[in-house]
């Protein structure tokens, strides 16, 4: 079997620094915690940035996110992913402008969903119009679904623009979000099964105590995984996860159990066929 390709969602855009102050907002904080999930395993950062400034929300201004990439694309040699959900606020024009930063890989969400008590806006006009940036600009999309309808919505992209950037086409099923399937086994098998072939890889992410199961479950069927503090701020029972490294850590050693070792972050290049955007 492959080996795993680990992402790391170290911050997203839902938690306040106020209530945890350990989640990474600053640019040094972001930078840190990309060497050390890196190290531990990590192969694509999935990034949401924040301005320090203005008490640690998010933000989508381009100087930032340029600047962001830039310094992870230094520091490390992870894949860098920026999310262009940005915050369930943020305005669709403003979100397709994420690709200006020239990251080597953006999300792309599947379809509109009710998160929690705010609605994800994600219209097939608004979809279809951030693929093919991505293809003109190079940059590799990671499908986002969090639902069967995005995988029903998938389908559509695919049959209307044809394939991605760099011919592979990678999906990330979210599950336990409110509004969203659930974060249990036999979701994740369900939304396994209705993945189209030109599917080439996918990875899965649990939120909250889904975490674990829904690792597990994945590494068990051949998929990749996601995890960090933007999807869980709980390490166990009474234990509040301190940095993201310990995260990756965990499910590290979790795919090297199960004798699917980490990915390094040239093979994850490859798996995605990520284009190379590093100088040295």
């Amino acid at each position: 079997m492959p080996g795993t390709l680990i992402t790391v969602a170290p911050t997203g855009a839902e938690t306040d620094k106020a209530d945890v102050p350990q989640l990474p907002t600053t640019l040094e904080e972001l930078v840190e915690t990309a060497q050390r999930c890196e190290a531990a395993g990590a192969a694509l950062v999935h990034v949401h940035v924040r301005d320090s400034d203005a008490g640690h929300v998010p933000t989508l201004d381009p100087v930032r996110l340029r600047d962001t990439v830039q310094a992870l694309r230094e520091a490390t040699d992870l894949v860098v992913q920026l999310s262009t959900g940005g915050s369930v606020h943020d305005p669709l024009e403003a979100r397709l402008t994420v690709l200006d930063a020239e990251p080597d890989s953006c999300s792309l969400t599947c379809g509109t969903l009710n998160f929690g008590d705010d609605v994800f806006l994600n219209p097939f006009p608004f979809m279809s119009d951030l693929y093919v940036q991505a293809q003109e600009r190079e940059v590799v999309p990671e499908f986002e679904l969090f639902d069967l309808g995005h995988v029903a919505a998938l389908r559509r992209l695919l049959d209307r623009h044809g394939l991605p950037y760099g011919g592979k086409v990678h999906v990330d099923l979210v599950t336990g979000v409110p509004g969203g399937m659930p974060g249990t086994v036999e979701a994740l098998v369900a939304g396994v099964q209705m993945l189209p072939p030109e599917v080439t890889s996918w990875s899965a992410t649990g939120i909250g105590r889904a975490h674990l199961p829904v690792a597990a479950a994945a590494l068990a069927m051949g998929g990749h995984l996601r995890v960090g503090m933007e999807d869980n701020l709980v390490y166990a029972r009474g234990r509040p996860v301190q940095h993201n490294a310990e995260l990756v850590e965990r499910v590290a050693g979790l795919a090297t159990t199960m004798q699917r070792p980490p990915l390094r972050p040239d093979e994850a290049r490859d798996l995605l066929g990520v284009k190379e955007r590093r100088s040295r």
